[in-house]
C-alpha cells in the first residue's frame, strides 16, 4: 500500500507545473473605436471596424506564456435602435458580419462569423451608456452574441481583431459593406486562458 500511495505521489509531483497552474483572466484590449459601457453587464463594448491593417484593429494582449494559448470573445452584431421604427413596423434586420483574428504581419489565424435578426428591443444583448440623449444612452446596441474560441499559437504575444464584412436584410432590401473603416460587428467579454511563464 505504502509503494502505490508513494508511486502516486512521484506521478503527481512529475506533472509539469503549468499543467497544473493554468490561469484565465481578462485579456488587455486596446480598442481604437470604444462603443462604450453596458448598461446591465457592465461590459465593454468596443466596435469591430473593416481594416486591411491589423495594426490598425483590435489588438489583444496575450500575457507572458508557456505554450498555446486560449482567446475567447463575445462576437455581436450591431443595431442602430429605434423605437419609433419598432412601433411601426419596420425594425428587422438580420445581420452576418466576418471577422479575422490576425497576426501583426497580417497572416490570417481564423475567420469567424455571426448571424443575428433583430425584430424587437427584446434582440438587444445590451444597451450602452454615452448618448447624446436624455436617458444617456446610444442608439447603436449589440444584438445576437456568438461566443468565440480560438488557440493562439506559443510564440504570439498579440492578435488583431478585424472586420471583413457585412451584410444586412432590411424590409427595404440588401446591402454588404465591406469598406475600410466601416463598423460591422462589436466584440466584448475578451479572455485568455494560458500557463504563465
Amino acid at each position: 500500500m505504502r509503494y502505490l500511495i508513494l508511486m502516486l505521489l512521484l506521478a503527481v509531483n512529475s506533472l509539469p507545473v503549468g499543467a497544473q497552474s493554468s490561469r484565465i483572466e481578462a485579456a488587455e484590449v486596446r480598442c481604437s473605436s470604444v462603443l462604450g459601457i453596458g448598461v446591465e453587464t457592465s461590459l465593454a463594448f468596443c466596435d469591430v471596424l473593416i481594416q486591411e491593417d491589423p495594426g490598425a484593429g483590435i489588438t489583444v494582449i496575450i500575457p507572458p506564456h508557456r505554450g498555446e494559448a486560449k482567446l475567447s470573445f463575445n462576437l455581436h452584431n450591431r443595431h442602430a435602435y429605434s423605437e419609433a421604427e419598432e412601433r411601426g413596423g419596420r425594425a428587422y434586420a438580420e445581420y452576418t458580419a466576418a471577422i479575422a483574428v490576425a497576426t501583426a504581419d497580417g497572416q490570417v489565424l481564423a475567420r469567424r462569423f455571426i448571424l443575428s435578426e433583430f425584430r424587437s428591443v427584446e434582440d438587444l444583448v445590451d444597451r450602452v451608456t454615452g448618448g447624446a440623449g436624455p436617458s444617456g444612452i446610444k442608439a447603436i446596441a449589440p444584438t445576437g452574441l456568438e461566443r468565440i474560441f480560438m488557440t493562439i499559437p506559443a510564440e504570439l504575444e498579440q492578435v488583431a481583431i478585424v472586420g471583413q464584412t457585412l451584410d444586412v436584410v432590411r424590409l427595404e432590401g440588401r446591402d454588404t459593406f465591406s469598406s475600410v473603416g466601416r463598423p460591422v460587428a462589436i466584440v466584448s467579454d475578451v479572455q485568455v486562458e494560458y500557463q504563465p511563464r
